[in-house]
């Protein structure tokens, strides 16, 4: 088992007991991470050549479903190893250090700067509406910029932010699903089950669409990359996760739900700004401009959230391999601000080359089998440390973890067989972080 070892600017801050963040914010981040443009634009998609109500409310009920059961394994490996780098330090303990690594890698080179990036161009481009005249570009940089500076303060007044900005999401998000069931019109779209429904679930669209579904919901394991600094993170980590996880497969549902309640199938099939749409329905169009800035201001808390939990990985890592160490280097305040500003640079490449799209494409690949060969870890923790202690355990397990591992195993070979490129690139990062991992190990003794 690898020790942690501590590495400060300030020699006498380890006698110093740093602030922690308590449940709730744990919860909020899981919530900001997982709630981005992905709810607000798949359904245009999915209803191009699924027209069943029942059918379309499934894809994200079986999403949720699915986030849960990665969740409720997630919880158990945070509440026996409680220390930030999520994957990287679970797959460190229980498989190799090599493989927490790889995972590790892939997390630090864009794993948390490119979703970062395409949310701050997002934000962008609406706000540029907003205020003609200026790059959307500039706004994205803007926003990154900002958001990584009051990271790189304290834990403090990061807490502060992000709760401000996820509850502000979440009411806009109730306002508008209260405001679509109270004034939007009702369609003819039947939501209840048909036997015509058992042909559309079987079918390829359908399959199609829950691949987008479940990345749609990715970020529900956000607390874990933080979890040396949340108090009791044997009992707040896994109530986190489980909560905040449940809390977005409520909204997305119910949401989904007012997009085809209040506007007719036909308007959103095949359009990307689904919300945008909806929200003319309901309001018209000055208050659906209104409404979709409100929106899209709540982006800023996913990029919060990302900024925070994506730099713990790089400081993990650093304080493991030496070649790293300065990146594991923390104020006094105990922020890896090192680490922060790397991941800042990398998102901002992104944003100016805009090439970040094509790096997407791929993410989901990645990050899918390394969630992938961590759940699985469950099975394998259990067997070979038995006598680890565990605050908490998964619950329904086995078929919890089985029913994770079986939808997940599923969306990479369809992707492996559909997108073979950006498949072999994902896989190729891979590879190169197995290279980075053999300079590393030489360049210094792994901290044991």
């Amino acid at each position: 088992m690898s020790k942690t070892v501590s590495i400060t600017e300030s020699t006498t801050e380890s006698t110093t007991e740093r602030p922690k963040i308590g449940g709730i914010t744990a919860t909020n981040i899981v919530i900001a991470n997982i709630i981005g443009t992905g709810v607000f634009t798949s359904l245009g998609f999915q209803a191009i050549e699924i027209q069943s109500g029942f059918a379309l409310l499934l894809l994200w009920v079986i999403g949720g479903v699915f986030a849960l059961c990665g969740a409720l394994c997630y919880g158990e490996l945070g509440a026996a190893m409680p220390r930030s780098g999520g994957e990287y330090h679970y797959l460190s303990e229980i498989y190799h250090p090599v493989i927490g690594f790889l995972s590790g890698w892939v997390s630090i080179t864009v794993g948390f700067a490119a979703p970062i990036a395409l949310a701050a161009m997002a934000f962008g481009k609406y706000i540029a509406q907003l205020i003609p005249g200026v790059p959307p570009m500039l706004f994205a940089a803007a926003i990154t910029i900002v958001t990584s500076l009051i990271h790189a303060q304290n834990l403090q007044l990061g807490s502060y932010f992000q709760n401000a900005t996820t509850s502000l999401k979440v009411a806009l998000i109730v306002i508008f699903i209260l405001a679509g069931l109270l004034l939007g019109d009702p369609q003819t779209l039947s939501f209840a089950p048909t036997i015509a429904d058992l042909s559309t679930i079987a079918s390829t669209p359908f399959v199609v669409s829950l691949v987008y579904v479940t990345y749609a919901y990715s970020g529900w394991n956000a607390a874990i990359y933080l979890a040396s600094e949340i108090k009791e993170p044997a009992k707040n980590l896994p109530r986190a996760l489980l909560v905040g996880t449940a809390i977005v497969t409520v909204l997305y549902v119910a949401l989904n739900f007012v997009f085809l309640y209040s506007t007719p199938i036909e308007a959103l099939a095949g359009e990307l700004e689904v919300g945008y749409i909806a929200a003319n329905a309901i309001f018209g169009n000055a208050g659906a401009s209104l409404m979709g800035g409100a929106i899209s201001f709540g982006l800023v808390s996913s990029i919060s959230s990302m900024v925070w939990a994506g730099p713990r990985v790089t400081q993990t890592i650093g304080e493991d391999f030496p070649l790293f160490a300065k990146l594991a280097q923390t104020t006094l305040a105990g922020v890896p601000r090192r680490a922060i500003f790397v991941q800042l640079a990398i998102a901002l490449v992104l944003i100016i080359s805009a090439t970040f799209e094509a790096v997407i494409t791929y993410l989901g690949f990645t990050l899918t089998l390394s969630s992938l060969i961590t759940v699985l870890g469950v099975f394998v923790d259990r067997y070979r440390h038995p006598d680890r202690p565990r605050p908490y355990k998964a619950w329904g397990y086995p078929v919890v973890p089985l029913i994770f591992i079986a939808i997940s195993l599923w969306i990479l070979l369809f992707v492996l067989r559909g997108n073979p490129i950006e498949s072999g690139v994902g896989l190729a990062t891979v590879a190169i972080g197995a290279l980075v991992y053999r300079f590393a190990r030489r360049a210094g003794k792994v901290a044991s």
